[in-house]
């Protein structure tokens, strides 16, 4: 039996100002592909299905394992080994048994992608994978639907909206990609209840989106910070000009070690009487979050058209948040001659780890 947009359990959803029959019944013919049953989906899907979306696919070629209970709670000590799509499917029947859910047990890919997709609404990315929200979002466009991300890491989350057709996209957050080295969960760890929390903030984002009511995040990022307790907004436009250099640019080759600097050497290399020009090669709106006392900004787009303000004669120190972006700059500027030049591996996240503990993370 479909989802019945009059039952009682949505009773108090219903009666929300702008919401009513009409919105629930846009939700009950509503289908959405969750890539990740993980920390974020453990949220963000029972809330979709309680919520009552008529079609759920889950995609995921993972399993269960034990160090993922604390903060995937769709999983429980019996479903370790189990598939998570098929484990998240099996708690989704029991919270919502008129709802019809999918599992499907694969990675999400350019093979697979658009099949999938056919007749999706809204496409969530729970994966919390680079390359993967990457792909989402290009396929999202290609599909003409709305793309809802989140990531969360240590005591830090993030959530937006990509949406091609309304002016911007994932990559006109990040035109060169997130940064290729970025730490994982596993490295760093991450607070539970930093993943419910975003996974909240993307499950309301898809519900907006579904019902078409209120200001969906799209061209804005809402970012957390458990340990302050504060959200901000991050807003971001595309820019045709650096997405056209980024989609002409050539692979360059991979610099030695020895123009890596660590986050300690740095450090030193600042307290001397001649000290580098540290340039930061992020986005404006990722200095605004935090950033390396004395740097000059040049996001890695506009690099290779201001060089002539690396001309001071000290040497240069690239940064970005996690060193995939300040690597490409390097490999920039070597091919166009200069020579004493380095990036700081790890970028500023290392260094608010290793070196200044009071600097903002995301």
């Amino acid at each position: 039996m479909p989802v019945d947009p009059l039952s009682p359990i949505f009773q108090r959803q219903r009666v929300l100002a702008e919401f009513g029959v009409p919105a629930q019944e846009r939700l009950a013919r509503a289908h959405v592909l969750v890539i990740g049953a993980g920390g974020l989906a453990s949220t963000l899907l029972p809330v979709l299905a309680a919520a009552g979306v008529g079609t759920l696919t889950i995609v995921d070629d993972d399993t269960v394992a034990e160090s993922n209970l604390h903060r995937q709670t769709m999983h429980t000590p019996g479903d370790v080994g189990r598939g998570k799509a098929a484990s998240a499917a099996t708690r989704l029947a029991a919270l919502a048994p008129d709802a019809e859910v999918r599992a499907v047990d694969r990675r999400f890919d350019a093979v697979t992608a658009e099949d999938l997709l056919h007749g999706v609404d809204v496409l969530v990315d729970a994966s919390d994978n680079p390359a993967t929200v990457l792909l989402a979002d290009r396929v999202a466009a290609e599909c003409g639907i709305p793309l809802v991300w989140g990531s969360a890491l240590g005591y830090a989350g993030q959530a937006g909206v990509a949406w091609d057709a309304r002016g911007t996209d994932y990559r006109d957050l990040f035109p060169h990609g997130s940064d290729s080295d970025a730490d994982t969960c596993d490295v760093i760890g991450v607070l539970p209840s930093v993943c419910a929390v975003i996974g909240a903030f993307m499950a309301t984002e898809a519900l907006k989106l579904l019902t078409g009511i209120g200001d969906p995040l799209i061209g804005r990022v809402a970012a957390y910070d458990a340990r302050t307790g504060r959200t901000r907004e991050i807003v971001y436009r595309r820019d045709e000009s650096t997405r056209a250099a980024v989609q002409t640019a050539t692979p360059a080759p991979q610099p030695s070690d020895q123009n890596d600097v660590s986050p300690e050497e740095l450090r030193d290399l600042l307290m001397t009487s001649e000290p580098p020009l540290l340039v930061d090669v992020r986005e404006p709106w990722e200095a605004e979050i935090t950033s390396i006392p004395g740097s000059v900004l040049i996001p890695l787009g506009e690099l290779a058209s201001r060089t002539r303000e690396l001309g001071t004669g000290n040497p240069v120190v690239l940064y970005c948040h996690r060193g995939g972006r300040s690597r490409q700059a390097l490999d920039l500027l070597l091919q166009l001659g200069f020579s004493d030049v380095r990036h700081l591996t790890g970028g500023v996240d290392a260094w608010a780890v290793r070196v200044d503990p009071t600097a903002s993370r995301y």
